[in-house]
């Protein structure tokens, strides 16, 4: 038997925006049959990921210097329209909307098709982690990003 090997899903900048795909699993939805509302969060969380990956910076670098930074959440608006069920194919767009010296604001929203199930605005703070304090985002990692603005 030959075993190609088999990336993770990767998403990709269509314009301005960066669309993610995701599948919902069993594991995300509720009693209900519905996706639990907290795995929207993840859902776009994992986009914003893609969306640095696909830039050319690995996060995880950024955790390793001796200088540990990274982005955190500083506000979140989520508004849910529609629920999404098992098996559904989703795709979550991220657009920026503002680029400052140490944060990001970001407009999502997560689709099936046309639909809009969930629309979010979300504010990312670059911080470092040792002060626990704000602190500018590299310069070559803004570049990147003001391409997209």
């Amino acid at each position: 038997m030959i075993i190609k090997p088999v990336s993770p899903a990767e998403g990709e900048f269509r314009d301005n925006v960066f669309l993610y795909p995701i599948r919902v699993y069993y594991e995300d939805t509720d009693a209900g049959g519905i996706v639990y509302y907290a795995n929207y969060l993840k859902f776009a969380e994992r986009a914003r990921t893609e969306f640095i990956r696909t830039l050319g910076c690995r996060q995880q670098d950024a955790l390793e210097c001796d200088d540990k930074t990274g982005f955190v959440v500083r506000t979140c608006d989520i508004e849910y329209l529609l629920p999404a069920v098992l098996d559904d194919e989703l795709m979550v767009s991220s657009r920026v909307c503002e680029l400052t010296g140490a944060s990001i604001t970001m407009h999502q929203d997560i689709m099936r098709g046309d639909q809009t199930l969930v629309s979010i605005n979300i504010k990312l703070i670059h911080m470092s982690l040792a002060t626990k304090k704000p602190t500018r985002i590299p310069k070559d990692l803004a570049l990147k990003i003001e391409q997209y603005l």
